[in-house]
């Protein structure tokens, strides 16, 4: 199926294990600083107390409260995969569940993303999983919907096969071709905030950190 609206297309090639790997180590605010500190999704909230999210993402558009077209994503999981959601923001009906989360990590994922609502939140207690809101009231599925495919998530722009990763500050998404770049700056950023916490710990109360931000911008004394 190919027709706008109702696409089932293809999922591209999932990131290497290597790739993956190397970003489990990366926090978001590093990545984020280094994306022009506006590419990120916003308004949503991470619902797992343990673990850290990182994967390829396999998309899918939902019509609001209804979970057909992820019913039919969970067949196309890989291990690997992130499942990321795009539920229009609607807060009515959960597109998701303990059983649908049961049966996908069965398939090797990796973890949720749904702009919309989950339920059963106890069970995502160690499952990362990051969603918009809690209600009770369960999905219809009737469609349509659209898989791999471009999707908008709390105001992020989320591609098939981009590489997801989270935390308890959020999560980014990010294009595998610029991955290697990304990874490269995050650890660069690292790398200056170590030797920010280090200047802190000498106890001065002049700091060279804080004092080229005051200089640059006309307030040093």
């Amino acid at each position: 199926m190919s027709f706008p609206g109702s696409r089932i297309l293809t999922s591209p090639p999932l990131a290497s294990a290597a790739l993956i790997d190397a970003f489990r180590s990366v926090v978001t605010p590093h990545i984020s600083d280094n994306l022009g500190r506006h590419i990120g999704a916003r308004g949503l909230t991470r619902y797992n107390r343990t673990g850290k999210l990182v994967g390829t993402a396999l998309t899918v558009k939902t019509r609001p409260g209804d979970n057909l077209y992820i019913y039919k994503a969970l067949t196309l999981l890989e291990p690997g995969h992130v499942l990321v959601i795009d539920a229009q923001g609607d807060n009515t009906n959960a597109v998701i569940g303990e059983l649908i989360k049961l049966y996908a990590e069965q398939r090797g994922c990796a973890g949720f993303i749904v702009d919309g609502a989950i339920r059963d939140v106890a069970s995502f207690e160690h499952t990362p999983c990051y969603a918009r809101s809690v209600v009770h009231c369960g999905p219809y599925k009737s469609g349509p919907g659209e898989i791999n495919v471009p999707v908008s998530i709390g105001g992020m722009i989320v591609s098939p096969g981009d590489i997801i990763v989270g935390d308890e500050d959020g999560f980014v998404a990010f294009s595998q071709a610029d991955a290697a770049q990304v990874l490269a700056k995050a650890r660069e950023h690292e790398a200056h905030e170590e030797q920010v916490k280090a200047e802190i710990a000498t106890g001065a109360v002049d700091q060279s950190w804080l004092d080229r931000v005051l200089d640059k911008a006309g307030l040093a004394n």
